[in-house]
């Protein structure tokens, strides 16, 4: 086995290049191995001390958000918290504390989780991911990166370094949230994410939803928008319920039937949507939305 500690893109791409596989805070690489989901890859670069893979940074076609942004970075940066809020609601979730200390984006997004709590804040958000290997780079949207539970369409030599958002609009607002059984170190049984444009009126503008822990992979919920424009948010509610439900595929496992998670994503999306306008018409709902409103674990 072969350790390399990467200070530049460029040298962990070449390690890349050679079969190693990234590490930074090892939060899903680590755990999967202790639990035996996967072993250690027999070569590791850890890229947690590379500088451009950090920050938030606004420029004219939007914000560039460095993939490794940790989940506590996320969940208090002003950027952040001001325009794109559903992605705070969705990292101040993420796992314990140190979790959050530890835990990136990029990891988030790589690991390809149908449950990851930032999956479906980004999908709502327009967000796209710009992968890098030694012969170029790319960026891809995210329904076009996911491709199943635990699996990506990166190449074995691409790396993630940054995600990109498209600019704040005004009267927009994005919620996320999510059903779950207790507060601390949870997976999400399901998850909403919504965001929302009021148009002068207060009627809806523009909206989107997309659903996490129901499908192989985050699943965007189709017609949203041709059904919300032009409603109230109060009447936007019971549509968005209804649709989510009807294209949700979940699973029954141990944590829940197939039936109730069914059921309780029509209403995860309900509230995603409602927190979502309600921000987007100037209200303040602290991050994230699911303490605020007593949604999910008491």
């Amino acid at each position: 086995m072969s350790f390399t500690i990467a200070t530049t893109v460029d040298e962990a791409l070449v390690a890349l290049g050679a079969g190693a596989r990234p590490i930074a805070g090892g939060t899903d690489l680590v755990v999967g191995a202790r639990h035996g989901k996967a072993a250690l890859p027999g070569d590791l670069v850890a890229i947690d001390r590379i500088d451009e893979l950090g920050g938030v940074e606004l420029d004219s076609a939007g914000v560039r958000v460095g993939a490794l942004m940790s989940h506590a970075e996320l969940m208090t940066d002003p950027v952040i918290v001001g325009s794109y809020t559903a992605i705070a609601d969705a990292s101040a979730l993420v796992g314990s504390p140190s979790t959050r200390h530890v835990g990136t984006l990029g990891g988030n997004v790589m690991n390809g989780s149908p449950a990851m709590d930032t999956g479906a804040p980004l999908t709502v958000l327009g967000a796209t991911a710009e992968l890098r290997s030694v012969t170029g780079s790319r960026t891809v949207s995210l329904d076009e990166l996911w491709a199943g539970p635990g699996r990506t369409t990166a190449d074995l030599g691409e790396l993630l370094v940054a995600l990109h958002l498209p600019p704040a609009q005004d009267r927009c607002g994005s919620a996320y949230v999510r059903l779950e059984y207790r507060r601390a170190m949870e997976i999400a049984v399901v998850g909403a994410a919504a965001a929302v444009t009021l148009a002068a009126d207060g009627t809806i503008a523009s909206a989107a939803v997309a659903l996490a822990a129901v499908a192989p992979t985050i699943l965007s919920v189709d017609g949203v928008d041709q059904a919300l424009v032009g409603c109230t948010p109060a009447d936007a509610g019971p549509v968005v319920a209804a649709l989510a439900s009807e294209q949700a595929a979940p699973i029954s496992d141990l944590r829940a039937s197939d039936r109730y998670r069914r059921h309780c994503i029509g209403v995860m999306a309900k509230r995603a949507v409602d927190a979502a306008a309600r921000r987007a018409d100037g209200e303040s709902i602290a991050v994230p939305v699911n303490r605020s409103l007593g949604i999910g674990a008491a």
